[in-house]
């Protein structure tokens, strides 16, 4: 079998490159989609002295043109993508009252639109190559839902629709879509959090603490793989217990 080709979007966040370190332990070519390229520079070359050997691409994941050229460019330098996951995301939060249009329209471009913008424009190589694994990263507030993120779990609930109809329609050919729903992680985001309110939130846990990046990985990678063939529309929460159903 030759080398699975993976594509991460929002590769080089917290969960992003949790994703892309682990899937280069799992034997696969990694690409991070980045919007910033200094900054993505700079992390790709600190990557490589950390061992792992990830491509970047630049993915503004909210303009469907700019995606289709960031999927030609791995297709035409890295090969045909068997893997994609979709873990751009951005929050703007406040409360829905005072909500303009303008934020509510952002967060539902970057985090659900994009989606379809990646999605749409792949899923038809993997069907036709009789293989293909996409996984959407959600969020635990997609199931409850959260005070002061309309936006957020509106998109991160849509992001698990999204899921459960194309993996109805991909079920026999060889590919499967799932979401993956963490809690809340100890990306360095949430531990820039200040001490008082992250434990304020970790007591709120049933498990006591934050998910590590890492663990978040650790269930995409079941999920990209090839045991995880039988597993299709599912959604993988990973929350310490904060939401069961």
């Amino acid at each position: 079998m030759s080398q699975r080709i993976a594509l991460v979007t929002g590769g080089t966040g917290g969960i992003g490159e949790a994703v892309c370190q682990r899937f280069v332990k799992d034997g696969y070519k990694v690409i991070a989609g980045y919007h910033n390229k200094e900054k993505a520079r700079t992390w790709q070359i600190a990557q490589k002295e950390a061992g792992f050997d990830i491509e970047i691409v630049h993915c503004p994941v909210t303009d469907f043109e700019a995606c289709g050229r960031a999927i030609k460019w791995v297709e035409d330098n890295v090969g045909p993508i068997d893997i994609l996951v979709n873990n751009a995301g951005i929050t703007k939060d406040g409360m829905f009252k005072k909500m303009p249009i303008e934020r509510w329209n952002e967060v539902i471009e970057t985090d659900l639109n994009s989606v379809f913008n990646m999605t749409r424009q792949i899923f038809e190589g993997m069907i036709e190559r009789g293989f293909g694994r996409i996984i959407n990263v959600s969020s635990v507030n997609g199931q409850m839902g959260q005070v002061g993120q309309v936006n957020y779990s509106a998109a991160k609930a849509g992001m698990h629709g999204f899921t459960k109809a194309l993996a109805r329609e991909t079920a026999r050919k060889g590919v499967t879509v799932n979401t993956i729903s963490p809690g809340y992680v100890a990306t360095p985001m949430v531990m820039a959090i200040a001490e008082e309110v992250r434990k304020k939130i970790e007591n709120g846990i049933p498990m006591g603490r934050l998910c590590t990046p890492e663990e978040i990985a650790h269930g995409v990678s079941f999920l990209a793989s090839e045991l995880a063939a039988y597993t299709t529309g599912s959604d993988l929460s990973m929350n310490g217990g904060l939401f069961m159903h």
